[in-house]
């Protein structure tokens, strides 16, 4: 990363769906699916998915400020996912599903956290976590873009406007 780029980190379920939704954004240059927020150093899928390690299904982005906003990508996070459901999406379920932005600045925090409340206005109960954000681990090669490599799409994620 360097100074002309930011950065943003989202987990609203499985990586997946969140990656093949965020990664066509206007302004993003690349994405990362990884895991956050646990207690386990490098972590592995399985560790993720079977060993309860408290870390989440993450996407982190790095966008050109210029060409977006963190706004603009924090709005599509929360129309690509049910930011209601707590702790799976879809069939998905488990805490490593959660909906949770991870913010690396306070301005983050305070777009997520006033973009939540304006859904709760809306009558949309958001679970939504907003957390600092720790170290992110990069997934497996294997899960990156996986729908891209697979010729597949999101079973997980629907764009639902909301805002």
């Amino acid at each position: 990363m360097d100074n002309n780029t930011e950065r943003a980190i989202f987990a609203s379920g499985c990586f997946w769906g969140t990656q093949y939704y965020l990664a066509q954004a206007a302004g993003v240059i690349s994405t990362t699916v990884g895991y956050i927020g646990g207690s386990v150093a490098n972590p592995t899928y399985k560790q993720v998915c079977h060993e309860e390690t408290g870390h989440a299904e993450a996407i982190e982005i790095i966008f050109d400020p210029k060409e977006t906003t963190y706004e603009s990508l924090a709005k599509l996070f929360f129309e690509t996912h049910d930011p209601t459901q707590i702790n799976r999406q879809g069939p998905d379920i488990g805490d490593q599903y959660r909906s949770e932005v991870f913010y690396v600045n306070d301005m983050q925090k305070e777009v997520a956290e006033r973009l939540i409340e304006s859904l709760k206005k809306k009558g949309y109960p958001v679970s939504t976590k907003v957390t600092q954000a720790a170290m992110f681990w990069p997934a497996e090669e294997n899960h990156q873009d996986y729908y891209d490599k697979n010729g597949q799409l999101p079973y997980c994620h629907v764009y639902t406007p909301r805002f």
